[in-house]
């Protein structure tokens, strides 16, 4: 069985998370998605809320599962034998970022690979700023989060 993390913020979760959520569904027998839980980090969504949110989008999915994790994901991949970390990139920043933390991780865990997926073009431009951003200002959200979440995003950013 070939088990595959997925880990990130998700704060919020995106168009873009769902849609290599989606993609990751259909390579991997089982995909847990990791919420990050880190203390030092300033969310506008609490962990419970991210993962509501996060389990609402991903209902119809038999393998794929969420979780919070407030310690080294690579100790997560241990715990359910994950042996392929999934990352997604946009652009060559993001790929800078994400190769030093693989390297980050394979040093920690030398089992566990990073795979580093393309983001689909019509989600090139996702960044959570942004969304957050738009959404502060009033603007039009829907092709950036998911439809069942939009209005909790709005509402969240329009109070802040």
């Amino acid at each position: 069985m070939l088990t595959a993390l997925f880990p990130g913020s998700f704060d919020p979760p995106t168009l873009g998370h769902l849609n290599l959520i989606d993609r990751c569904s259909g390579i991997f027998d089982h995909v847990y998605v990791v919420i990050a839980v880190n203390p030092k980090k300033r969310y506008s969504f609490t962990a419970e809320e991210r993962k509501q949110m996060l389990e609402e989008l991903v209902q119809g999915y038999e393998n794929v599962s969420v979780h919070t994790w407030d310690k080294l994901i690579v100790t997560f991949a241990e715990s359910v034998n994950a042996k392929v970390m999934v990352r997604g990139v946009r652009a060559l920043t993001d790929f800078n970022y994400e190769f030093e933390l693989s390297m980050l991780n394979k040093g920690l865990n030398s089992h566990v690979e990073t795979m580093f997926l393309p983001t689909d073009p019509k989600y090139f431009v996702l960044r959570s700023t942004a969304i957050k951003e738009l959404a502060r200002l009033g603007g039009d959200i829907s092709e950036m989060v998911p439809e069942a979440i939009k209005s909790r995003v709005a509402k969240r950013y329009q109070e802040e």
